[in-house]
Parts: structure tokens; C-alpha cells; sequence
């Protein structure tokens, strides 16, 4: 049971609540934002005195049932309800480090997408393989230190402007997403030096990320569509998708466009262009 980011997740989760989302009267003399403590343990059935010394990171580990009755008084998503059991000690943690080596049928399977730009994610967001077309279309991978093949250090103490993150649209989305992400991934591996070092080290790196990591989000919008704006080909729309591998807590990640569409066109002539030819700049 991690007490402390409990008694801070349930805290963050009351403040933003409003009484009338949960058929309560506004009132005038509320001087906090969101519910009173009170409230949520009349709304969960459960003594204010304890709930209290939840949030203040002083009580025993709450049952099953009680984290259902808190859960249903927050509103808490699917994601929230899951994060929270995570952090109650009522569900089961990966004790050990997370896992970096990609399964070989995985490595395979991107060379075999030549219209795709394919790529695989750790847990904590490093580029762990990726084929030809990722390469082209984001970066040399191969060409970098596997430090810095991590997205969310490259997002938040990367180089600035649009060259943080390829020049992508929805950047500031993105890193909304990482924060959840790490925030869900450090409840998994709270022993792995990889995880909590890496957000110790954007805690302190970015007021952006300690800023959103204050916030306690843990359930992110899915992206299903970014534009890149490559610096030789212009602007490459593509759908997203991302596919968890459950086994090794990893994501499979592809940009693909539409059959037919100026953006596949895009991604044909860098997949011909490869990333001898991008670091050329283009055709001669």
C-alpha cells in the first residue's frame, strides 16, 4: 500500500468534483474547490474520520468493498478505479524491473509492415525496435544512445519547439499522456530504479511535467490521428494505433494513412527515401 499517493490520488480526484455532480447543493460557503471531506464519506457510507486519515496517508489498508464505495462516490473511471486498487496494495504489482527485450515474432512482424511506420514502447517510453519507415518518418533511432530514445524525455527536456517531437500536433496532448502513463507505470514498478529515476529526473527537469504529475490523472484520451511535419515532405497526417503487449508491458505503435491518400504517397516515397536519404535532405 502506497499511502501517500493514495491519500494525494483521492484528494486530487475530491477537489475535482463539483456538489452537483453527485446531487449535492452547491451551497455559498465553500471556500475549497470540489467536495468536503465529509461528503464523500456520507456519499461512500464509510466513517469521516477514516476517510479523512486516507487522505492524509495515516490509515490501515482499506477493504475491497470500501475502495468500491469510495470509488462510486469519486466517479472514478475504469483506469482511476484500477489505479486506485493499485495503490490500496489490493492488486497485483509487477515487483520487479520492467522489461526491455522485445519478443523476436514482434521484431519481425514490423519489417513485414512497409507501408507502416511501426515502432515498440517500454513501459517507460523508450523506442525499444522499429522499422525503416518509423526511422524516416521520426528519427534514426539507431543513430542514438538508448537514453535518448525515450519520448517522454525527449518531450520535456528535449530540444524546444516543434523539433521536440517531430514536429507532431497534438505535442502538448502528448505529454498530458506520458504524465498518466508514468503515473500508472511507477504504481506497477515502484522498486525499478528505471521508472522512478526517470520521473525523479522530468520532476525535476520541467515545471511542465511536476505541473501536470501534480494533477494525478491517470486515464488518458486516445490519440487517433497526428500530423507530422517532416522537413521533406511537408506535413504527413496518419491514424494511430497501439496495440499492449500484455506479456512484457509494451506497446506496439502504428502510423499508417489511408490507401491512395497524398499521405500514404508521404510515407511511400520515405519509405523509398529511407534515413540515409532524409539525413541527405531529400533527392539530389
Amino acid at each position: 500500500m502506497d499511502q501517500q499517493e493514495l491519500g494525494a490520488f483521492l484528494r486530487s480526484r475530491r477537489e475535482r468534483l463539483r456538489p452537483e455532480d453527485v446531487g449535492l447543493a452547491a451551497g455559498s460557503r465553500r471556500r475549497t474547490p470540489g467536495l468536503r471531506r465529509e461528503e464523500v464519506a456520507v456519499l461512500a457510507h464509510i466513517s469521516i474520520e477514516y476517510y479523512v486519515r486516507l487522505e492524509q496517508a495515516r490509515a490501515p489498508r482499506p477493504s475491497a468493498d470500501v475502495l468500491a464505495a469510495i470509488a462510486s462516490a469519486l466517479r472514478l473511471t475504469g483506469p482511476e478505479v484500477d489505479h486506485l486498487h493499485v495503490l490500496a496494495g489490493t492488486a497485483p504489482r509487477r515487483t520487479g524491473l520492467h522489461r526491455r527485450d522485445v519478443r523476436p515474432s514482434i521484431l519481425a512482424l514490423l519489417d513485414r509492415l512497409p507501408g507502416t511506420a511501426a515502432f515498440v514502447t517500454s513501459a517507460a517510453f523508450e523506442v525499444l525496435a522499429w522499422n525503416e519507415l518509423a526511422a524516416t518518418l521520426m528519427e534514426d533511432f539507431a543513430a542514438l544512445a538508448p537514453a535518448d530514445r525515450n519520448l517522454a524525455r525527449r518531450a520535456f527536456l528535449g530540444p524546444s519547439g516543434a523539433a521536440s517531437l517531430y514536429g507532431v500536433s497534438d505535442a502538448a496532448e502528448f505529454r498530458h499522456h506520458a504524465v498518466m502513463e508514468l503515473r500508472r507505470t511507477r504504481s506497477r514498478y515502484p522498486a525499478d530504479p528505471g521508472i522512478t529515476g526517470l520521473v525523479d529526473e522530468l520532476l525535476a527537469g520541467s515545471a511542465d511535467f511536476a505541473r501536470l504529475w501534480e494533477r494525478h490523472d491517470v486515464e488518458a484520451a486516445p490519440m487517433l490521428t497526428k500530423t507530422f511535419a517532416h522537413r521533406v515532405v511537408g506535413d504527413v497526417t496518419v491514424d494511430c494505433d497501439t496495440t499492449t503487449l500484455e506479456d512484457r508491458d509494451q506497446h506496439l505503435v502504428l502510423y499508417s494513412a489511408p490507401r491512395g491518400s497524398k499521405d500514404a504517397e508521404a510515407l511511400a516515397f520515405l519509405a523509398v527515401l529511407g534515413t540515409d536519404g532524409v539525413r541527405a535532405g531529400g533527392p539530389g
